[in-house]
């Protein structure tokens, strides 16, 4: 690995972390994350974006305070949105299997990072669910949706075409 590698996966572990910071409190907070996580994915490849999520995952785990609202160690991971943050590891582990094919047709790249943002939805909300189910809290699947996925559909598709724009622009001049 490069030192200019290992550089940008600092930087983008850096930017999930100041981008996780930007929210607006919900039941699921609504952060610039996403959009990290796919500027991660979208400059560094899939193996190095996994890297700088996981990387950045420790840190948060670890107790730095690199989590939503200034947060950090393994209790926000444990708790009702660590599915989510969980979630982005299978999205940059997704997003690694295509890795030879993106590079072949660079046009599936968004294909690819929409089911991996599917997959972060499915397990950031099945761990909601079963988070709540388990402090004696019932919710509906629909109730769970709605409080979870819904509300955050169409900006984290705006977040993803932003990323591209974003990125197209930066890999010009690194």
């Amino acid at each position: 690995m490069t030192i200019k590698k290992m550089i940008l996966i600092a930087m983008m572990t850096c930017l999930i972390a100041v981008c996780s910071w930007i929210n607006i409190p919900s039941a699921v907070p609504f952060t610039m994350q996403t959009f990290a996580i796919f500027c991660a994915l979208l400059l560094l490849g899939g193996r190095c974006g996994l890297l700088a999520i996981s990387l950045y995952i420790f840190m948060g785990c670890v107790g730095l305070p690199v989590f939503s609202g200034f947060r950090g160690g393994i209790g926000h991971i444990l708790g009702p949105t660590g599915g989510y943050i969980v979630g982005f590891v299978f999205t940059a582990f997704f997003y690694c299997l295509f890795g030879r094919l993106i590079l072949k047709y660079p046009k599936i790249k968004v294909g690819v990072l929409i089911i991996g943002l599917i997959i972060c939805y499915v397990i950031g909300t099945l761990w909601f669910g079963i988070i709540y189910e388990a402090s004696g809290t019932k919710y509906s699947i629909i109730k769970i949706l709605s409080m979870c996925v819904f509300p955050y559909i169409i900006p984290d598709l705006l977040k993803l075409g932003l990323a591209i724009f974003v990125c197209r622009k930066i890999d010009k001049l690194i």
